[in-house]
């Protein structure tokens, strides 16, 4: 099933029917990503009394209460209210869904003893209001990236100039197989966020930034639609499901 799509006098033709996931699905068992020093997500049965939420154990449906972080269990997208004084909310920010989306891949920067993404990699790689996406995937790529422990794990981060840079380009929505665009042991700097956002002075409130996608290798870099999904919580970031669609 195609479908065309109309965006700033151009038009685009996607095949709705082969959609490329690109999120981490959530579940409640070690083979969880997980980040941030956290456990691993929870998904139990209610249990009250004698009743148990499990129709396995006689119950007649099956009602699961879920608990986990969106920041630390799986691919989500989270707005400037991540790092804001002011409750921002990403339900209220997020507004519209389809963006035009360029997927690159590179091998961070081997700096000291960090894998950073620098300036001088993106400017080899996109060019200004070239897309409203960005979507990053870091070299090398595997599978385990789905289940890893990313804790205590100093994960390929960008470097400030590059997310200025990426912000100077005209990227609204920025997308990496990372638990963070910035350095895990930071001190609290957020030096990435802050400047992709261009907090405080003249914040981007309408730009997004997702974390913990995953991008099989099989789908290759270049030009995509991109449909960014979220779930409807009020809270600075939400689960979210990226789907790529290939243009025709």
């Amino acid at each position: 099933m195609t479908a065309e799509i109309k965006h700033q006098d151009k038009t685009y033709k996607i095949d709705l029917s082969k959609p490329l996931d690109i999120s981490i699905g959530l579940r409640g068992d070690h083979k969880n990503p997980v980040a941030w020093y956290l456990q691993h997500p929870e998904i139990k049965p209610v249990q009250d009394g004698d009743f148990i939420g499990k129709v396995s154990e006689g119950a007649s449906v099956n009602f699961n209460n879920i608990f986990f972080n969106p920041h630390a269990h799986g691919t989500h997208t989270e707005c400037v209210g991540h790092i804001s004084k002011e409750f921002q909310s990403i339900n209220q920010i997020l507004k519209t869904f389809f963006f035009t989306a360029k997927l690159i891949s590179v091998e961070p920067e081997k700096i000291g003893d960090d894998l950073v993404i620098t300036e001088k990699l993106l400017k080899e790689k996109f060019d200004k209001d070239e897309t409203e996406a960005l979507i990053i995937r870091c070299l090398p790529n595997y599978i385990e990236k789905r289940t890893k422990k990313h804790s205590h794990s100093n994960w390929p981060y960008l470097e400030e100039s590059a997310a200025k840079y990426i912000r100077e380009c005209g990227i609204k929505h920025l997308l990496i197989d990372q638990p963070s665009v910035d350095k895990e042991k930071d001190d609290g700097k957020l030096l990435a966020h802050k400047a992709f956002w261009n907090y405080p002075k003249n914040t981007r409130t309408e730009a997004t930034i997702t974390e913990l996608i995953f991008v099989p290798n099989s789908v290759e870099d270049g030009n995509y639609i991109l449909n960014l999904q979220i779930a409807s919580f009020e809270n600075d970031a939400t689960p979210s499901k990226p789907v790529l669609y290939k243009i025709i």
